[in-house]
């Protein structure tokens, strides 16, 4: 038997597209999903062409009670995470699946003047990290 090493880890810049939005799992655990676009310019004969990627964001703990209140659609974050793929049912009973990246640790990069739109003076507004270990 033969073992090896792996790794999960994922890293985005972006902009997110929508609100984020917070739930309670049962636990009393909060949950926010939130939609990240990342773009990226290419030359394509003699014109730039742009191409923008949709990730869904999902956090928990801290990490998501601080990403619902401090973001908001359009904020720039820098995120670390893994990938994770889950399935569920929907209400027809069909299989469903869906890819997403797991945030441990977000990270709120807009300018000064545009935190303070966002948040109040007094909280922190540029570590989102989640202190908690939670197994999801």
């Amino acid at each position: 038997m033969s073992s090896f090493n792996s790794l999960n880890k994922v890293m985005l810049l972006g902009r997110l597209g929508k609100d984020p939005e917070k739930k309670y799992v049962n636990s009393g655990t909060a949950v926010v999903n939130f939609s990240v676009a990342t773009s990226e310019s290419f030359k394509k004969g003699d014109n730039w062409e742009e191409k923008t990627e949709w990730h869904n964001i999902v956090a928990f703990g801290n990490t998501a009670e601080n990403a619902s209140k401090f973001l908001k659609k359009g904020s720039l974050v820098f995120m670390e995470g893994r990938i994770q793929t889950r399935s569920y049912q929907d209400k027809d009973g069909n299989n469903k699946y869906i890819t997403e990246i797991v945030a441990n640790s977000v990270k709120f990069l807009d300018s000064k003047q545009d935190t303070e739109k966002v948040t109040p003076k007094s909280a922190p507004a540029v570590d989102l990290d989640d202190d908690d270990d939670i197994g999801f």
